[in-house]
C-alpha cells in the first residue's frame, strides 16, 4: 500500500482520482480548500498557494507520490491574470515543495486545450487523430498556463531532477453524477451537449469519463519505469462525444478540419490516447453510450 496526496481532491475529477485510488488499498490524502463527505481520503482544507505550509504538510504526512489537480479549472472564469499566475504558481510550488520535503514522484493534470482548438483567428489541426506530437497553440490564459507548467516539467527533466514526472490532459471531465442529468462544468447536461452537437465541436467532441481518469492516474503512479520522465499523456475516451459520425459531424462543425476528418472513423475519438494504453496498459472502459442515464 503506498499513500498518495492530491491536490484538487475534492474537486470534479479529484473525487473520483481519490476513490480509485483508495478501492486499490491506497492511503489517500485530499488538500483541497473543501470537504466532500464521504470521500474515502484524509481531507485537509488548506490554501495551497502558501508554499511553506505545503511542505509542511508533504513532511507530515509524506506521501509516496502527489497528484495535482488544483486549479482555476475553467477558462475565462477569472481575469485572465489571475488564471495564468495562480495555475502556473501552484504547479511551481508543488513542484518545489516535493523536492524539499523529499517526495520523488509527482503528476501534474494539464488539458488538452493547449492543442489551441475553437482560436477565434481560426485554427486547422495539423493530423487526426491529434496525439501528444501535435504542435500546442494557446490562445487564453488557461492553455497558456497549461503549457507554461509543461515547460516548467520539461525543464525540471533537462536539469537532471531527481523527481519522476508526469503530466496528463484529461479530455472534457464528466463526474459520475452527470451521467445522470447533473450539470457538467458548462452548466449544460449529457442530453443537451448529444442533442446539439455544436456545444461539443468547440472541443472537439472529446471527453473522458472522470472514474477511468482516475484508472489512468493509478496506471501512472504503479508502473514507475513505464515511461520516460516527463511524458506526457491524452486521456480520452474510447470514442467521441457525438451521435453521428465523426467525419461528418467534424466537417459540418469545424470545417477547417474537413481535409483531415475522413481519416476517422465513425465513432473515432479526434484524440488519441494511444500513448498510455502502449506505454500503460490504460483504456477508457467507459462511453456515452453505456453510462447516459437521463
Amino acid at each position: 500500500m503506498s499513500r498518495y496526496l492530491v491536490t484538487g481532491g475534492a474537486g470534479r475529477l479529484g473525487r473520483s482520482v481519490v476513490t480509485v485510488l483508495a478501492e486499490a488499498g491506497h492511503e489517500v490524502v485530499s488538500l483541497d480548500r473543501a470537504e466532500v463527505d464521504g470521500l474515502p481520503a484524509t481531507q485537509l482544507v488548506r490554501e495551497l498557494s502558501d508554499a511553506a505550509s505545503l511542505v509542511d504538510i508533504l513532511r507530515d504526512h509524506r506521501p509516496d507520490a502527489i497528484v495535482h489537480l488544483a486549479a482555476i479549472a475553467v477558462p475565462f472564469s477569472a481575469p485572465d491574470d489571475v488564471i495564468f499566475r495562480t495555475n502556473t504558481s501552484l504547479a511551481f510550488a508543488v513542484l518545489d515543495a516535493a523536492k524539499q520535503a523529499g517526495v520523488g514522484t509527482v503528476l501534474i493534470a494539464s488539458s488538452p486545450t493547449v492543442i489551441g482548438y475553437n482560436a477565434p483567428t481560426g485554427w486547422t489541426p495539423s493530423a487526426l487523430p491529434i496525439d501528444e506530437t501535435h504542435p500546442v497553440a494557446p490562445w487564453n490564459a488557461y492553455a497558456l498556463a497549461k503549457v507554461a507548467i509543461e515547460g516548467l516539467v520539461a525543464a525540471e527533466v533537462r536539469a537532471g531532477t531527481p523527481l519522476r514526472l508526469g503530466l496528463f490532459r484529461p479530455c472534457y471531465v464528466i463526474a459520475p453524477e452527470e451521467w445522470a442529468g447533473a450539470p457538467t462544468q458548462q452548466s449544460h447536461t449529457i442530453a443537451e451537449r448529444l442533442n446539439d452537437p455544436a456545444l461539443s465541436a468547440v472541443a472537439l467532441f472529446n471527453y473522458v469519463d472522470a472514474r477511468d481518469a482516475g484508472e489512468f492516474v493509478l496506471a501512472w503512479l504503479t508502473q514507475p519505469d513505464a515511461a520516460p520522465n516527463g511524458s506526457v499523456f491524452f486521456v480520452g475516451a474510447a470514442d467521441s462525444l457525438v451521435r453521428e459520425p465523426v467525419p461528418e459531424a467534424l466537417a459540418r462543425l469545424v470545417p477547417q478540419s474537413a481535409p483531415l476528418a475522413a481519416s476517422l472513423g465513425a465513432t473515432d475519438p479526434v484524440f488519441s490516447s494511444r500513448r498510455a494504453e502502449q506505454l500503460l496498459g490504460w483504456k477508457a472502459k467507459r462511453t456515452w453510450r453505456t453510462e447516459t442515464r437521463e
